[in-house]
């Protein structure tokens, strides 16, 4: 009768014979991560010194055996979260940035429901409760928790912990639909009236504003930026001298947790790596930045401190919506200007244009978040109905 096979990273019976100079040989069978089962043996003066050696010895043992296998689905999910999150840190084709954001969206929204289960007692079920509750509150957090989670389980099950993934069966998450808040061409010259006042320092508090914030907005109104790309412009970045002046953006900035605002080598995209003709009104705004640079070297930040330091976005954002207030205008961000430029590319060439632009490999994303929906109906309509259903 054949004994059973061993299961995968394990060890049978230890047993013990007699070695060379009155040593003792511990020796017991391992199962390895290949399958093949192989003799494990350790040598020491007394019976438990040898014991001990060969523990040791099949403890450390990784020939074949990987680190996923320390995970069973009886590990504490908490374990699974610290596993998962070594193996993004390696992951080459993420940004600091993003790494970042599933790190603080594993921790504050799927951690705290999840942390006294065990992998095992995590089914959908569980997963599902926890995505509609979160969507109560925000749709937006709940879209988050749920990709930690997939990304998580997905690992999981890649590494044989889990034999499938519980986030594949949850219900579908449906929000709300909205339409893209851009503006219009009055509303924006409303935006630059109240920025230009603000700028004159009678309406604000603490040190006189420095002309950027109304500079940064022809920015975005010229280019598409985001608000990290716009910032994150250099002067080797921009040329004046064409016909058309043209900018290129190459990187973004970023605040890594723990560390100091940064500009990052690279959009966020490779897409939205991208050279673009500008409007006189940007290119005019980028003059006059450039002429107040005191650092005359290739690599000096278009917009910065006084000190030279990249610009952070929560502070232009903050700044925008101080500057805006005075004029009772509110709910528009940095963003809003990119999905503005969207509408107006839209609505006097293409989708395909706008989202070449703005740099979305797919122009359904352009579509989704960033055009305002005309519901203007063409009137050919009217005029075709006409000819069709006019009265004899």
């Amino acid at each position: 009768m054949s004994r059973p096979r061993l299961p995968i990273g394990t060890f049978g019976d230890i047993w013990f014979v007699a070695g060379k100079r009155e040593n003792v040989q511990a020796r017991a069978n391992f199962r390895d991560w290949d399958g093949a089962t192989r003799l494990v043996q350790a040598t020491a003066a007394t019976q438990k010194a040898a014991e001990t050696a060969l523990k040791a010895k099949l403890a450390a043992r990784s020939e074949f055996q990987p680190t996923s296998t320390l995970l069973t689905p009886d590990s504490p999910f908490p374990a699974l979260v610290t596993y998962w999150l070594e193996d993004l840190a390696l992951d080459d084709h993420l940004s600091r940035g993003t790494k970042d954001l599933y790190e603080r969206n594993m921790r504050t929204l799927v951690t705290p429901a999840f942390k006294d289960f065990t992998l095992r007692e995590i089914g959908v079920a569980r997963c599902d409760r926890l995505i509609k509750k979160l969507a109560r509150k925000s749709p937006n957090r709940a879209k988050q928790a749920r990709n930690v989670l997939r990304l998580a389980f997905g690992l999981a099950v890649r590494h044989e912990v889990l034999p499938r993934n519980p986030m594949d069966s949850i219900a579908r998450l449906r929000r709300p639909q909205a339409t893209p808040d851009a503006m219009t061409p009055t509303e924006v010259n409303a935006c630059r009236a109240a920025i230009a006042h603000w700028e004159t320092g009678l309406s604000s508090s603490g040190p006189k504003p420095d002309g950027q914030l109304g500079q940064i907005v022809e920015v975005l109104l010229g280019t598409s930026a985001r608000i990290g790309e716009a910032l994150a412009f250099r002067r080797m970045d921009i040329d004046m001298t064409t016909t058309e002046p043209l900018m290129s953006i190459s990187g973004t900035i970023i605040t890594p947790k723990g560390e100091l605002v940064q500009r990052q080598d690279h959009p966020k995209t490779s897409k939205s790596r991208r050279t673009t003709a500008v409007p006189s009104f940007t290119a005019e705004a980028v003059r006059s930045r450039l002429s107040k640079l005191t650092d005359p070297s290739s690599e000096a930040l278009l917009f910065c401190s006084r000190e030279g330091t990249p610009l952070t976005p929560a502070n232009v954002r903050r700044q925008l919506r101080q500057a805006l207030s005075f004029a009772g205008l509110s709910g528009i961000t940095p963003h809003t200007f990119r999905r503005t430029v969207a509408t107006a590319i839209n609505g006097e060439a293409s989708t395909e244009l706008a989202a070449e632009l703005l740099g979305h490999t797919d122009p359904r994303i352009t579509i989704q978040h960033y055009i305002r929906r005309n519901e203007m109906v063409d009137p050919a309509t009217a005029r075709i109905l006409e000819r069709a259903f006019a009265k004899p």
